[in-house]
């Protein structure tokens, strides 16, 4: 159920306050709010119950029609409030937090209704021992394990009789209510378990056959229960219906709706405001009372289109306004509406069905056909039961759009509406969960004199570009800030400061986004889910809500502050620094103080479970960034929690700017293999990127176990170098990855590091020597036999006179003498 277009007011305490502010008072927690309701127009005693909650100052309220008479702080745990509702306060169900001095408590919810309370009385549990109660009359009660409660009434013939139980939505316990109308004979005239309406929560009507007394039986649906099964159960003539038709309606203009389900004919007049937001409570009222909860209503400046019967084929399909809301109902088995439209070639259309989130039993199913043509597009569920389709026109032509249930169900309830408006943008804003099953730090409590920082979560649909933060309505002497977010960003961290003469007080404040570009017209504001009850984790969520303010308070100022020490020299892409946070402690003070860091520029990550010792004054956090880290300036902060007193109490660093860069050179090595035992170099080649004072040190690392190399430097300009790398003889052999050199640079007295150039070495063993070959069985030896006579010198050959001339001619020319 929505909470929207409600205004806050504050309720400041009447009377005295029990307890001021502790000196070391922490965090308050709230873990219910009893009674869980109560009657409008009525004062009554609720008790707050929680953790560190002696220094209570005042509740906060997201609607109006409250006022705090008196609030008396019982202990720690337990605050009474005594609490005036007026008369003219809405229906429903309501948001509520209580404000400390040093913090604000999580968000509880309570019922307003319509009807006298009246408590159970024991003993119930028997349809001839029950417990009379005066009709239109609101029970407060409890099942316990086994039990069913009984209550009896006088009842006139032809009365309407109403029941409605509010069990799941206290938010209790998981609490399966069933409960029956009954005659004096036990005879069952109605029953529920579920209901779409109202989900886990039953209701049921009957109209009195006779005068007499009647019944209704309350029960868990599988006969358990327990001692937090908790549950309002409202009975009397009341009217009951379960939806409206038209489901919606144009702003600003008086719409005509049928209320649908109720025992008796009923109608109603509804004007959406053109303010309101999306979503409408219609509280159907006849002469018998007003219903105890809502049915819902969609406003829209769109027109209505009604389904007109027969229209279950495309033939007699019912002329359509588009943009425009198609509204309908199926209202038996297999029933099937069609509307036809007329669209033009390329227009787009966000075609959004609404069944089950209006309190439909309808599971949806849209189809869209082009007149002469066949389907061109159909969703079921994409929007829980619900369907969503974006549909662009293929041509200008007629189009048909089917609305069916994919169970092929229907009745007089299956009421829906089919919205199909142009393509606009949305923006929402709110603060990502710390813990899935927990409201932890989703609201903003800022010490006097300090700071608080929160990740805001930007959702944006449909466009583009840089966003604007800006808090409104925010406590005195408390501002926001942060940088404009960043078209590519989701997130970005938010800075609230306090300042030293800040009064101690809370508000309930709006954060709005806009587009940066005024001309756009895009903006949108703060929206919290909240997840009531919850199953076993990873199952189900039985009851949610959404608040449409974040709660700001300043608070009591805490015994330390924090700080970045800004870096002074950048990240580099595959760098890695540390990042130093450094505490002012008040005297005495000397508890650790956790930190983390709120925001992490994208490719960024930063070390957890980072402490500053007990009584230390520092501490830091590695940082690490990657290969594609975002290269520019980033505002960071920090948040750094401490125990004071029983509880924590969060503070913020400023903002400090960490500037990402790119590495002054990259380092490309060279793979090599060498023997076991032997020497060998690793190539390195430089590529520079930015220049450099100095030499930087790179050292080798990821190097096998007894594989030994030095430091080497490099100036701005060198080109190459090397690693001489020493490898002892049992080092492991084997091919060796993941080994990179580590840079470092000190600038400005600081160290810059990076890591670059990744190889692979491997180490051979050497080659073993070969084998001697067996030994063969001696022989005996042999005297060797004598070598044979040379053979005789072969006769000189005798020259003729003229080869004698031609040989001493070449003598002479070649510088040789003699004659031989």
């Amino acid at each position: 159920m929505l909470q929207r277009n409600i205004v806050w007011i504050p309720f400041v305490c009447v009377g005295l306050l029990a307890s001021l502010a502790r000196v070391d008072a922490s965090s308050p927690s709230l873990g219910s709010i009893m009674p869980r309701g109560g009657q409008r127009g009525t004062e009554l005693a609720l008790d707050f119950h929680g953790g560190r909650l002696s220094d209570a100052r005042e509740i906060l309220c997201y609607s109006p029609g409250f006022e705090v008479k008196n609030l008396e702080v019982v202990n720690d745990g337990h605050v009474r409030v005594q609490l005036r509702i007026s008369g003219d306060c809405r229906l429903g169900v309501h948001f509520m937090r209580m404000r400390t001095a040093t913090g604000i408590t999580d968000l509880r919810t309570f019922f307003v209704g319509a009807l006298a309370a009246v408590g159970e009385k024991e003993p119930n549990s028997d349809f001839s021992t029950p417990q009379k109660v005066d009709f239109n009359s609101t029970i407060v009660g409890v099942v316990d394990n086994e039990d069913v409660d009984y209550y009896s009434f006088e009842v006139e013939k032809g009365q309407r009789i109403s029941a409605e139980l509010e069990g799941m939505r206290l938010a209790t316990s998981i609490f399966d209510a069933h409960i029956a109308i009954l005659d004096a004979a036990r005879f069952e005239l109605a029953s529920c378990d579920d209901s779409a309406l109202l989900k886990q929560d039953p209701h049921c009507q009957a109209l009195a056959p006779e005068t007499g007394t009647y019944y209704v039986a309350v029960r868990e649906s599988s006969y358990g229960g327990g001692g937090n099964c908790r549950y309002r159960l409202h009975v009397g003539t009341f009217p009951r219906p379960v939806a409206c038709f038209p489901a919606g309606g144009t702003r600003d203009q008086d719409v005509k709706v049928e209320l649908i389900g109720d025992v008796k004919p009923l109608e109603s007049a509804v004007k959406a405001a053109a303010e309101s937001g999306e979503q409408l409570e219609v509280f159907a009222e006849d002469e018998g009372g007003v219903a105890s909860s809502a049915v819902f209503f969609r406003p829209s400046e769109f027109p209505n289109t009604l389904e007109v019967e027969p229209n279950n084929d495309p033939t007699k399909g019912t002329p359509a306004v588009v943009p425009g809301a198609l509204n309908g109902i199926l209202g038996e088995a297999n029933d099937v509406d069609f509307f036809r439209f007329s669209a033009r070639k390329g227009q787009v259309f966000e075609v959004e069905l609404y069944g089950r989130r209006i309190g439909s039993p309808i599971d949806a199913l849209v189809q869209i056909f082009i007149d002469g043509g066949g389907q061109i597009a159909a969703n079921d569920d994409a929007r829980g039961p619900d369907s969503y389709i974006r549909f662009t026109a293929p041509e200008d032509k007629d189009y048909f759009v089917a609305v069916s249930d994919f169970l092929h169900k229907g009745s007089p309830d299956y009421v829906y509406r089919l919205e199909m408006t142009p393509v606009r943008p949305v923006l929402t804003l709110t603060i990502p969960r710390v813990d899935r099953y927990s409201q932890e730090r989703q609201s903003i409590a800022v010490p006097r004199g300090n700071r608080y920082a929160t990740l805001i979560a930007i959702d944006r649909r449909d466009f583009g570009g840089e966003i604007v933060l800006s808090g409104e309505e925010l406590p005195e002497g408390l501002a926001l800030s942060c940088e404009n977010v960043p078209a590519d960003l989701p997130s970005i961290p938010v800075l609230f400061e306090a300042t030293s003469e800040a009064p101690v007080a809370g508000r309930l404040s709006q954060l709005r986004g806009r587009h940066v570009d005024p001309a756009t017209g895009i903006e949108g504001g703060f929206r919290l889910p909240i997840d009531f009850l919850v199953g076993s984790p990873g199952q189900s969520v039985y009851l949610s809500h959404v608040a449409d303010r974040l709660a700001v308070a300043v608070t009591e100022a805490a015994p330390f502050q924090i700080r970045i020490v800004e870096p002074k020299v950048p990240l580099v892409r595959n760098g890695s620094m540390q990042l130093r946070i450094v505490a002012e402690r008040r005297e005495g003070f000397e508890a650790p103080i956790g930190l983390e860091m709120v925001f992490h520029p994208p490719g960024v990550s930063a070390q957890r479970g980072v402490s500053i010792p007990q009584g230390a004054n520092e501490a830091t956090m590695d940082l690490n960034a990657a290969h594609n880290a975002q290269v520019r300036g980033w505002k960071i902060v920090v948040n750094g929690n401490a125990t004071v007193g029983d509880g924590p109490v969060w503070v913020a660093t400023p903002f400090a700017t960490l500037n990402v860069a790119e590495p002054r050179f990259h380092v490309q090595a060279q793979s090599t293999s060498v023997e076991l035992g032997q020497k060998t170099e690793v190539f390195c080649k430089v590529q520079s990127v930015a220049p450099f004072e100095g030499k930087a040190k790179v050292e080798l690392l990821g190097l096998p176990h007894k594989v030994s190399s030095v430091i080497a430097e490099v100036a701005h300009g060198t080109e190459e170098f090397s690693f001489p790398l020493q490898v002892a003889a049992d080092s492991p052999a084997g091919h060796h990855k993941g080994i990179f050199c580590r840079v470092t640079i000190v600038e400005n007295g600081e160290p810059m590091v990076h890591a670059t150039g990744g190889t692979e070495l491997r180490l051979d063993k050497p080659l073993p020597p070969p084998k001697p070959r067996p030994q063969e069985v001696a022989k005996p030896v042999e005297k060797p036999k004598p070598p044979p006579p040379p053979p005789p010198p072969a006769p000189k050959k005798q020259l003729t006179r003229l080869e004698k001339v031609r040989l001493e001619y070449r003598r002479r020319r070649d510088g040789v003498g003699g004659e031989q």
